[in-house]
């Protein structure tokens, strides 16, 4: 791992390790940008390059100011654009200038860059006598950490990344360095398609190649014993010429069991939670109407603390529930809403605005008697007086055939969704897990018997901030 040592202004001292090593991955086919048109010479000046992408003028105001307060960087990357904003981090693609100074042994993506994916020749016109001899651009993504994180959590994303390195479809750390408060961490840039266009125009056989990729990655993570906690459409940068995805962002990754209080009752045997629920206040006071009144204004007893990182949509009913013994498996029901927005053709498929409304949108699928049964399995109780919220729930086949708008599934849409039951269990020791999702019939025996969705893209919008009212309507509607 690289080490930048605190230096004074003006002098960068970034030190790469020898010893370093990534991944032998030689039959892996994502690469990382190598554009031939986009290469700089000492006859061009460097501002002309990367196929004169365009810039905002507030973007370039923000990488210009990196480039004051961070001294020396601009020697050794050159930034191109803001490609990604977070609420700890901000990303930028940059060219490194100083590539052929080093063993670039993280770069085990392939040289052989997909035309479909290359660059538009440059416009520039040829000087006569000048060397035709270009030298490729090499790209890396820069990723500058708020000051506001976390030194112990920026300290834990890198470690993290370091001890991950190797994994197939997880994306290497290159180096890591710091000026006084600011820390920036290197890492490869991907090529990669948009999510709003992938679950429009994906087929099965498109899902599965996006899924594999992503199993395969969190199988490597969670042998690690790592909890990623934000897995996303926008965390998997997936190519689908090449059939493989990058997982990125462990910026709120931690390892299993480093922030247990106390067990949660989920881990104790049936026998046990019975017992505990049946000497419960609740259980000795039942409401005489069948639904209690309320809660108390005014409540004594101390409040249950649980990490609920993550992003609204994803987060597993255990997160919900405060569940203080979360495992793995939280990555897995990220993984299940993924596939239902791929199968629903709907995103996000869950837009709710805080926990409360979050459960209410999972009872409408599963209805209150598994939401009850799921909450005493954490200790807690589930309650909703919503009357179009039935005690039974739907079933998925029906549930993607109404959000989709067809009539019947295809063969393989059905085998899909049996994969989605097992993901999306409400009980997590029932969900299945990365290594057992990778041995699903969806995977080892696939049914090829797809057909193209007959839905029109400008049906759902144009984008997330546009969809989420009418998607949220739509599905109080359809249930």
């Amino acid at each position: 791992m690289s080490i930048l040592r605190g230096a004074p202004s003006g002098v960068f001292e970034l030190h790469r390790s020898s010893s370093f090593r990534e991944p032998q991955l030689s039959h892996h086919k994502y690469a990382s940008e190598e554009d031939d048109g986009a290469a700089t010479t000492s006859d061009h000046p460097q501002g002309e390059s990367d196929s004169e992408e365009e810039v905002d003028e507030s973007v370039r105001e923000d990488m210009n100011k990196l480039e004051d307060t961070f001294p020396g960087i601009s020697d050794r990357f050159r930034l191109v654009n803001r490609i990604g904003e977070g609420t700890f981090s901000t990303v930028y693609k940059a060219e490194d200038l100083l590539y052929d100074h080093y063993q670039n042994e993280w770069n085990v993506f392939g040289q052989a860059q997909p035309d479909a994916w290359a660059d538009p020749p440059s416009k520039r016109r040829r000087v006569e006598g000048a060397s035709t001899e270009r030298k490729k651009a090499r790209y890396v993504a820069l990723k500058k950490i708020y000051v506001t994180s976390s030194p112990l959590r920026i300290q834990n994303e890198l470690e993290l990344l370091h001890d991950l390195r190797g994994c197939r479809s997880v994306c290497p750390l290159i180096t890591a360095f710091r000026y006084q408060d600011q820390v920036v961490a290197v890492l490869p840039y991907f090529h990669h398609s948009d999510f709003r266009v992938q679950y429009r125009t994906f087929m099965v056989a498109d899902m599965r190649h996006y899924l594999q990729s992503l199993l395969t990655a969190l199988h490597s993570v969670h042998e690690h014993d790592i909890l990623h906690r934000d897995i996303k459409p926008t965390n998997f940068l997936y190519n689908p010429d090449l059939k493989e995805g990058v997982l990125v962002d462990f910026g709120l990754a931690e390892r299993q069991g480093s922030e247990y209080t106390s067990p949660c009752l989920c881990t104790h045997q049936t026998y046990v939670r019975r017992s505990r629920i049946l000497s419960s206040y609740y259980s000795k006071n039942p409401p005489s109407t069948g639904l209690s009144a309320g809660y108390p204004k005014n409540d004594s007893r101390p409040s249950r603390r649980a990490n609920r990182a993550g992003t609204r949509g994803f987060r597993a009913p255990e997160v919900l529930f405060k569940c203080t013994s979360q495992t793995t498996k939280i990555d897995m029901w990220s993984v299940g809403v993924i596939l239902l927005t791929l199968l629903g053709r709907r995103f996000p498929f869950f837009n709710s605005a805080d926990d409360i409304d979050a459960m209410i949108e999972m009872s409408s699928i599963f209805g209150t008697r598994r939401m009850k049964t799921a909450a005493a399995l954490h200790g807690q109780i589930f309650e909703t007086n919503i009357p179009t919220i039935g005690e039974k729930g739907y079933s998925w086949e029906k549930l993607v055939k109404w959000s989709s708008c067809v009539e019947d599934l295809t063969e393989s849409e059905q085998q899909a969704t049996r994969l989605l039951s097992g993901l999306m269990e409400l009980d997590p020791s029932k969900r299945l897990s990365a290594a057992d999702a990778l041995q699903h019939e969806f995977f080892t025996n696939p049914i090829h018997h797809d057909v193209e969705w007959g839905g029109h893209p400008e049906e759902s919008g144009d984008s997330v901030e546009e969809d989420a009212g009418d998607d949220e309507a739509d599905e109080v509607a359809m249930l």
